[in-house]
């Protein structure tokens, strides 16, 4: 790790950027920070390095399958197969060195913006920015390379290295999970504090708000199990927006197009063009969906010779970190894990008039209110799927829900994923061993 900081050290150039085009932000020139202007465009450089890990996990899912004829094949077979032991040479390394250079911007910004500029709004909302990035990173950090959380075991399971200095003579040990969110939360509730923008506005979307934040606790507290707290911020959020796109409407846009009126957050590359090309829908996830009276079915997907592809990523209008209808489910589930009933089939039935033709949605919403507390669940888990397809989501659901088994078929052999193997666990890739002995 100590070289990964000195690495970060050298790379500490600061990236001022513009933003011309959606999240269309290289470099432009190197300068020490020292103005606001400044320190936002190293706040750009965080948000611009954020890994694109979740189009790789997704080949882990049982939403894709490959195409044995792309030429990117090679770097993907082994993560579609859960080769993570011995991977070839070729195959694409998981994040680790990116997360921590987006951590070590964060880290600058936190420590020098005070200083060096003085504190104003403006400061503060960059400074505010820094803390919940470091925050968001250090969650995603977690869901890949450690356990999914369990409160019995999170104190001792072991999690990732925290970072929240750039003393390149500092050490960084593995932490425990509890020990990570114990810092996540800190930075969440130290940039709350500071947080002067609700919600940019589209074009500057990729960036975090007071919606944004309230999205990320969220998610964190569903990840966590505190379904109160989960609810909480999810009826928060929505309570300042609550719309969704209407898909029977001609002019409706994707959910998670960045213009879209549910969009929260836009930042990450769920889905880039190497997945993209050398993969196809499943049969599984294609099955889940009525195609006749699910409008979501056509919006999502189309037909590619005998296959079908994604309509929903590898571009920058699609970038999503947070939108409404992954709280409204958020919503839904919690409610539902409180024993509120009525309010857990309010949302979830409110997010399927949006996306149902009329006749059909009649006709679910009779079935869906009849269900029992366990069927129901049932099927707010199986409408995550449905809604967030091939938005980053599902390996991480896969994790939370039961670690099923799963198999996938290459060149006419199987590979499977059994009930609860290590491997729903990634392990840290060999840049991260090399730099940081203490994560072997």
């Amino acid at each position: 790790m100590k070289k990964l900081i000195i690495l970060s050290a050298v790379l500490l150039t600061l990236s001022v950027s513009s933003c011309k085009k959606f999240l269309e932000v290289e470099p432009t020139g190197k300068v020490i920070p020292t103005t606001a202007e400044d320190f936002r465009g190293l706040m750009t450089s965080a948000y611009f390095n954020f890994p694109k890990h979740k189009s790789l996990l997704a080949l882990r899912t049982d939403e894709l399958t490959l195409d044995e004829n792309s030429q990117d094949f090679q770097t993907v077979h082994d993560i579609y197969t859960w080769q993570d032991a011995n991977p070839d040479g070729l195959t694409a390394p998981f994040p680790y060195v990116q997360f921590y250079k987006t951590i070590f911007y964060a880290n600058q910004v936190i420590a020098d913006i005070d200083n060096k500029v003085g504190v104003t709004a403006e400061t503060s909302q960059i400074k505010a920015e820094a803390y919940i990035v470091r925050a968001y990173s250090h969650f995603e950090l977690l869901n890949l390379y450690a356990k999914p959380y369990n409160k019995a075991t999170a104190a001792t399971d072991r999690g990732v290295p925290v970072s929240t200095t750039i003393d390149i003579e500092q050490k960084f040990p593995v932490s425990t999970i509890e020990a990570v969110y114990t810092q996540i939360f800190s930075d969440l509730a130290a940039g709350e504090q500071l947080l002067t923008v609700d919600k940019w506005d589209s074009g500057k979307n990729y960036r975090f708000g007071k919606t944004a934040t309230q999205a990320l606790y969220a998610r964190i507290y569903e990840f966590r199990g505190e379904w109160s707290k989960a609810l909480t911020a999810a009826q928060g959020v929505l309570q300042t927006n609550g719309e969704l796109e209407d898909l029977n409407n001609a002019g409706s846009l994707l959910p998670n197009n960045y213009l879209s009126k549910e969009n929260i957050m836009s930042m990450e590359d769920v889905m880039d063009s190497r997945s993209s090309n050398v993969s196809f829908i499943s049969s599984h996830l294609l099955g889940i969906y009525n195609q006749a009276n699910d409008l979501r079915f056509p919006k999502y997907f189309s037909k590619s010779g005998s296959n079908y592809v994604s309509i929903k990523g590898n571009s920058n209008a699609s970038k999503i970190t947070f939108r409404n209808g992954e709280m409204y489910l958020i919503a839904a589930e919690a409610a539902l894990q409180t024993n509120n009933k009525d309010l857990a089939l309010q949302r979830l039935l409110a997010l399927k008039a949006k996306r149902l033709k009329p006749v059909y949605y009649q006709a679910e919403y009779t079935r869906i209110s009849a269900l029992s507390g366990a069927d129901l669940m049932t099927e707010i888990i199986s409408e995550r799927e449905r809604e967030l397809a091939i938005e980053g989501h599902r390996w991480y659901d896969l994790r939370r829900y039961g670690q099923p088994q799963i198999k996938h078929t290459v060149g006419g052999k199987d590979y499977l994923l059994l009930k609860n193997d290590p491997r729903y666990t990634v392990k840290f890739p060999q840049e991260a061993l090399a730099n940081n002995p203490e994560l072997k």
